[in-house]
């Protein structure tokens, strides 16, 4: 059986020759051999879907706003530090936290 490969623009409606390809495809029956194997339940259950992944991965480089109250001097030295001081900030307080020596306090 011969492998054919198409490039599909997903942001354009497909064509007839397209759509019959999809349907012809859909009705070719399966064909397992070692580079394809029939997987067990188990197997499959192992499979996780791409889209909940990336969802997990947005989730873990999301940021949250939040109000936080510093003094006139840590603000002039903060901002001095220039554009994007901000995320310094941030990773200087990430650091702080992961480090047990500073918050015991």
């Amino acid at each position: 059986m011969a492998t054919i490969k198409k490039t599909i623009d997903i942001t354009s409606k497909l064509t007839k020759e397209q759509l019959k390809m999809l349907k012809e495809a859909e009705n070719t029956p399966y064909s397992y051999d070692e580079d394809n194997p029939l997987l067990t339940k188990e197997e499959l259950a192992k499979f996780s879907r791409v889209s909940e992944r990336i969802q997990k991965e947005r989730e873990s480089k999301r940021k949250e706003n939040v109000t936080l109250r510093l003094s006139p001097n840590t603000v002039r030295k903060a901002k001095s530090l220039g554009k994007g001081y901000t995320k310094i900030l941030a990773q200087i307080i990430e650091d702080a936290l992961n480090d047990p020596d500073l918050i015991k306090g």
